[in-house]
């Protein structure tokens, strides 16, 4: 009886602790829940984020949007979820490394610390590709045209230090060639002057190539294997470059989000994770399920962060394209 008591008094005296954020966590989500894209609508960011803000829905019972504000590497969607009340109503998509890489090259809206991390969930590696009518069959065909003629070639990419670019500037440093950098807003800007031949190449993930391969040829891919989805794509290590570059997306709220909303945006994105339909909707736009949970993923991209530091102090790609 004694044991029994001291039990419920225990429990008695912690509930007035517990109740605040028992009643905060039964009434979320209170309005529609926003996941900022910095990227433009129709790109693989968008689409995950859409496929995650659906199946969120079913889990939460509330109402998700998609707000796409592309602009400057996807900085200005960061920013805008750095500053975001932290109540659980404003989420954000990343993407790496420019999670990383933004804050290295120039005073970003946002730091690393300023938010709370939900998890990854897609891993898509970088690729390289051309006009598929046009003069490159190999990626071998660029490197000789580049060294016969320096920053004749032109790629482009959605942003500087993104994934896309920085797979250009790590193969420019491996193979010893220049190309000129030009910047667009999305997958469909790039995809369109590609086509339209406005420029030579193009840095785009696998997975967003290969959804929609009409007109193009990919010439490689940065992934450390070769990938499942495109076993005849040839890695650039295995050509020779050694580098390796991929996009991983994930979800982030801001810093100082309630622990119980956060725990059960956590636990959900988990659930989600694990959903038959949500991987089959990746894999049906050729990326690769990733997950990995929030403090976990967050300590590994801190411990890379200083090999981006390094490559800054290497190679600072703004100024050097």
């Amino acid at each position: 009886m004694t044991i029994r008591r001291r039990a419920f008094l225990g429990t008695a005296l912690a509930t007035p602790a517990i109740l605040p954020a028992l009643a905060q966590t039964a009434r979320y989500p209170e309005r529609p829940i926003e996941i900022i894209v910095g990227f433009t609508a129709g790109g693989g960011t968008d689409l995950d984020a859409r496929s995650y803000g659906r199946a969120l829905e079913q889990r939460l019972g509330g109402t998700v949007v998609i707000t796409n504000r592309p602009g400057a590497g996807g900085e200005l969607a960061l920013g805008a979820v750095a500053r975001a009340k932290p109540d659980g109503h404003t989420l954000g998509t990343t993407n790496y490394p420019g999670l990383l890489t933004l804050p290295i090259e120039r005073p970003a809206q946002f730091r690393m610390d300023d938010f709370a991390p939900i998890a990854n969930l897609v891993t898509d590696p970088s690729a390289i590709t051309a006009q598929a009518e046009g003069p490159f069959r190999r990626l071998q065909d660029v490197i000789d045209r580049a060294r016969a003629a320096p920053e004749s070639l032109t790629y482009a990419s959605p942003g500087i230090g993104t994934d896309d670019h920085l797979q250009l500037v790590l193969l420019q440093n491996a193979a010893g060639i220049r190309l000129n950098h030009v910047v667009f807003q999305g997958d469909p800007q790039l995809r369109t002057a590609v086509l339209g031949r406005q420029v030579d190449l193009m840095g785009l993930n696998l997975g967003a190539v290969m959804a929609a391969p009409q007109g193009f040829r990919i010439l490689a891919q940065a992934g450390a294997t070769r990938s499942r989805f495109g076993p005849d794509i040839p890695t650039l290590r295995e050509l020779g470059y050694p580098v390796e570059m991929a996009s991983e997306r994930g979800i982030v709220a801001p810093a100082g989000t309630p622990p119980a909303i956060l725990a059960r945006l956590r636990e959900a994105t988990a659930e989600i994770a694990r959903d038959a339909e949500f991987v089959r909707t990746l894999e049906s736009r050729f990326t690769e399920p990733a997950y990995e949970p929030g403090e976990a993923w967050f300590t590994r991209l801190r411990a890379q962060e200083a090999d981006y530091r390094g490559l800054w102090q290497r190679s600072p790609w703004v100024q050097r394209g």
